[in-house]
């Protein structure tokens, strides 16, 4: 009869080191970082000198006062509202045009993906060649005798935002695609069918059934576009370097043009505090909103 230690040295392991490893590596990469950038805003850390100094609320305080950030927070609030509402109607779009089973309808769902899979600085890359004066779609625009001149797309205020906005909701329409189509799936055949027998038209059963059934794929789609604009930094670095006149800086940018560009680290620090508390109170806000939505539906 084998022993206790021979039974405890042969009882299974299970998932218990994969989930320290997990545990580690989350508290390594996000809870780690986030902390040391939390007491980092307290302090006047520069990486040009040696020491730093304990300065409490200081850098808290200056961003009262500070006008790019507030400038900075209002654009990135305009992006994240016309990026989320185009993506969510033009994804919600497309996964209702493309909601069939042929091997046509497949690739069209994968070539409107692609957008997603790539990097955002080559997605900016692109979409800046196309943009430019003498790009393919001022090429285009003449041709067809739209315009008769070229159009400035990056250089004005109000036609970089405009352009802005397309190329990352290009981006985020791809991923809202995939995941209305997911939810679309998942919506009984036979419901449609109950509707039918009842005399319901293509907008009834869109509104009465489709609609209900993929409401917990629009709290995922919103919310992660929410996010995930809210973070953007990669596609304007390439596309409008903040210009002109620094009037498309998301926050997101203005952080990291003050750590590395003006050394500021404890008041960049503190702008990503606000930012992270910012995403993360109306993400959290967004999300029992339409987790409510769902329950009435």
């Amino acid at each position: 009869m084998p022993s206790a230690r021979t039974a405890s040295r042969r009882r299974p392991l299970g998932l218990a080191p994969f989930l320290w490893v997990a545990l580690l590596l989350y508290v390594a990469f996000l809870v780690y970082p986030v902390l040391n950038s939390l007491w980092t805003s307290f302090t006047d850390k520069n990486p040009l000198r040696a020491e730093s100094s304990f300065v409490g609320f200081d850098n808290y305080t200056e961003m009262l006062t500070d006008e790019r950030l507030r400038a900075s927070l209002l654009f990135t609030v305009v992006v994240v509202v016309v990026v989320t509402l185009i993506a969510n109607a033009i994804g919600l779009g497309f996964a209702l045009l493309l909601n069939r089973q042929s091997v046509g309808y497949r690739v069209m769902r994968t070539l409107i993906f692609i957008p997603q899979v790539l990097s955002g600085v080559i997605v900016a890359i692109i979409w800046r060649s196309i943009l430019t004066e003498n790009g393919l779609l001022n090429a285009v625009l003449q041709r067809i005798g739209v315009t008769s001149a070229p159009v400035s797309w990056l250089g004005s205020t109000e036609m970089a935002t405009l352009s802005l906005c397309a190329v990352v909701s290009w981006i985020t329409i791809a991923f809202a695609t995939v995941v209305y189509s997911a939810s679309l799936r998942s919506v009984p055949p036979s419901l449609y069918e109950a509707a039918k027998m009842d005399g319901a038209g293509a907008v009834s059963r869109f509104r009465n059934v489709t609609f209900p059934m993929i409401a917990p794929g629009t709290t995922i789609t919103v919310v992660l576009c929410l996010i995930t604009t809210f973070k953007l930094y990669d596609v304007i670095a390439v596309l409008t370097g903040g210009g002109p006149a620094n009037t498309t800086q998301s926050t997101a940018y203005y952080l990291i043009q003050l750590a590395f560009t003006n050394n500021l680290f404890g008041y960049s620090s503190a702008v990503a505090m606000l930012l992270l508390a910012l995403t993360a109170g109306i993400a959290y806000l967004v999300t029992n909103v339409l987790r409510k939505r769902e329950a009435r539906l």
